[in-house]
């Protein structure tokens, strides 16, 4: 009898062990909404309810539309631009804080205090001015304007205002990758109109991949025209470019969003677009900006340097006729679904 009872306890222990072994692991589950006024996405493994994750995106999209949007008049940024306070939070100080670092590196190429001026040629939902007095309003253009202590902003000039929007989004998908990690989730990627942030697997078991568009001049639809594919695991990805957000002067010049700071001109290069691959989307999103800036050439020879920070670049740039030219990164080389014919930066 006894021998029976140990034999039928093997057999229920033998059957619960085959049970476990045999447990599928959590789904992955994909959320879709608007954020930041553009397209959100979010695919993650979890087995918590996917509108825990919707909700959990919308709150943060309320929270910092409500901090840093410039397109809100009574968001805290809007309100410090115009001095009503100078009282500033967690997310403005810290994007003040590494718009700073990247304006050091950059030599100036990147300044978030061009708000002025992106307002002057358009760029901030406000009529753009027939003729800008670029003089005039680079007299309070400067990041060195700026100073916080504490949670108090002090600006040199009352005048000068902030525009994040070359950070803010990018800054967003880390916030959102914080929340999921927040939710023990350790498979997931963020996409938030183009910036994304993933971590570990995708549900195939392999590295999360992105497409890189083609700069088209005014391609509307993002991921219509997909120029490289790029595996992505642990990392973050933006893309910056003048191929959406320009317009034709009434002298047939291309005036394109990006700014350059030092002379308060439209930015147009021979640098189509900048895809940045860094530690946090922040950076990524600031870079991106940063290289357009700057164009080519000098692009090219600082993302040299940045390579040991653990940023690598997806440069296209405009080549003979209607080709493009691309110059990457040599560590993205086993990233990237192909290499022939481009230029690895060395």
């Amino acid at each position: 009898m006894l021998r029976k009872f140990i034999s039928f306890s093997y057999v229920i222990l033998s059957f619960m062990l085959c049970a476990c072994g045999s447990m599928q692991h959590p789904k992955y589950v994909t959320s879709e909404g608007e954020m930041l006024g553009t397209f959100m996405k979010v695919t993650a493994q979890t087995e918590s309810p996917v509108v825990e994750i919707y909700d959990s995106m919308m709150q943060l999209d309320v929270e910092a539309k409500a901090s840093m949007s410039i397109f809100d008049e009574q968001s805290l940024l809007s309100r410090i631009n115009r001095n009503e306070t100078n009282e500033v939070d967690k997310h403005i100080a810290y994007c003040l804080d590494l718009a700073r670092r990247v304006t050091q590196i950059s030599g100036g190429f990147y300044d978030v205090t061009v708000a002025p001026l992106v307002e002057a040629y358009g760029f901030a939902a406000k009529s753009r001015q027939v003729k800008v007095n670029v003089d005039s309003l680079m007299e309070f253009v400067g990041v060195e304007k700026l100073q916080i202590e504490g949670d108090i902003l002090t600006k040199k000039d009352p005048r000068v205002r902030i525009d994040f929007n070359s950070i803010a989004k990018g800054y967003v998908v880390d916030l959102a990758a914080g929340k999921l990690q927040q939710m023990g989730i350790t498979n997931y990627l963020v996409d938030i109109g183009g910036e994304v942030r993933c971590q570990g697997r995708n549900p195939k078991g392999g590295a999360w991949r992105v497409g890189i568009e083609t700069p088209i001049d005014g391609s509307e639809q993002v991921g219509a025209n997909i120029q490289q594919v790029i595996s992505l695991s642990d990392c973050s990805m933006a893309t910056s470019g003048n191929y959406r957000r320009f317009y034709i002067d009434e002298n047939g010049a291309k005036v394109a969003h990006t700014i350059d700071p030092r002379t308060g001109m439209s930015a147009v290069t021979d640098l189509l677009s900048a895809t940045v691959i860094a530690p946090t989307c922040a950076e990524a999103d600031a870079y991106g900006t940063m290289f357009m800036a700057m164009g080519k050439t000098k692009a090219v020879e600082l993302a040299k340097t940045l390579q040991q920070q653990g940023v690598m670049v997806y440069f296209i740039t405009a080549g003979e006729g209607d080709n493009f030219e691309v110059h990457y990164s040599p560590s993205l080389a086993p990233m990237l679904k192909f290499t022939e014919g481009f230029i690895a930066i060395k």
